[in-house]
């Protein structure tokens, strides 16, 4: 069980990251490729995903066992910016942290490749490796992926916004996931080892994640600035989607879109609102509603998120780039440019 202390100072300083973070995804995606787990969100993106990699990933996979320790060097914090400018972090990580890291790895992996010791020299030409690796395989096996993914760690970020709007630190922290637990002072989440980390007035990064699943993951190193990452709530509409394709499905479900009524509802959903709140808004009944969202949740243009008894109705990329009236949606490459720890 991982416990984790907050003081009335933590509390103040709770965060929720504001976008997704490449890294952490594109680590967390390595875990769920190589496990058989979760079939129904990621069965047919594994498929597509290891089609695509026709690179080698073994020095990935050293670095990123299926379970346990992986190396807090991976998941620098400008991972939220994209991953170009996480690539650079990455490239300027000191020597001591390389060998802190790579030693502790060693320490749980006796059998590990001689590469990372020439990593952990901190030579340019190991790191290059790993970062054209990290690019690579981020460009097969995420990026394609990336408006599914945003759209739906933005719409957990709604949820977990409007429970710290509701009430407070204490009702955010009582809203993730069922494996964590909010026992003031001390939030306590599953996890393969047992551990304690005190925040002590640092406060904490939530970092919602579409890859990390079951149990939340944080830094190995309590001196790290405190983040917890933790999975998205999955439903069966979460399966990753690629680039979209014209098809008569996607035709026929955008012609429905014409109409006052369903654009008012496209602007009320564009600040995150219930199905009761959407239907008051907007001057319709509850069931007209929630037949409305349904049908601009079909043609890619919201993501419904369940928020205690209720639904939570938000955005996706596409959604928001047709309300700002064409304007161009954003690109697949803002992700390429821009588990226990």
């Amino acid at each position: 069980m991982l416990r984790i202390h907050f003081t009335g100072r933590d509390l103040a300083r709770i965060r929720i990251a504001a976008r997704p973070d490449a890294l952490w995804e594109t680590v967390l995606s390595f875990h769920r490729l190589r496990d058989k787990r979760g079939a129904a969100v990621f069965g047919d993106w594994r498929s597509e995903a290891r089609a695509r990699l026709n690179r080698e990933t073994r020095l990935l996979g050293s670095l990123v066992p299926v379970r346990g320790y992986f190396p807090d060097f991976l998941t620098p914090p400008e991972g939220v910016l994209g991953m170009e400018p996480a690539m650079e972090a990455l490239r300027e990580t000191p020597h001591d942290r390389l060998r802190c890291d790579l030693g502790r790895l060693a320490a749980c992996r006796p059998q590990l490749p001689l590469r990372h010791q020439e990593l952990a020299d901190g030579g340019a030409a190991p790191l290059g490796r790993l970062i054209g690796v990290l690019r690579d395989y981020h460009r097969a096996a995420v990026a394609p992926y990336w408006p599914h993914i945003r759209a739906q760690i933005e719409a957990d970020r709604a949820a977990r916004g409007r429970a710290l709007l509701d009430g407070g630190a204490d009702r955010l922290l009582s809203s993730l996931p069922r494996t964590t637990r909010w026992r003031p002072p001390v939030l306590e989440a599953d996890y393969p080892v047992d551990r304690d980390l005190h925040l002590g007035g640092r406060g904490l990064l939530l970092l919602p994640s579409f890859f990390c699943r079951g149990t939340p993951v944080t830094f190995h190193d309590p001196e790290l600035t405190p983040v917890l990452v933790y999975p998205v709530q999955h439903t069966p509409e979460s399966a990753p989607a690629g680039p979209p394709r014209p098809c008569a499905a996607d035709v026929s479900s955008l012609g429905k879109l014409v109409g006052h009524t369903r654009s008012a509802v496209l602007r009320t959903i564009s600040t995150g609102c219930t199905t009761g709140e959407l239907a008051r808004r907007v001057g319709v009944s509850a069931a007209s509603a929630s037949q409305h969202a349904s049908v601009l949740r079909e043609a890619g243009l919201v993501v419904t998120l369940r928020h205690g008894s209720a639904v939570l109705h938000t955005l996706t990329p596409l959604g928001a780039a047709l309300l700002r009236g064409g304007a161009a949606i954003p690109e697949l490459t803002e992700a390429t440019s821009g588990t226990a720890r």
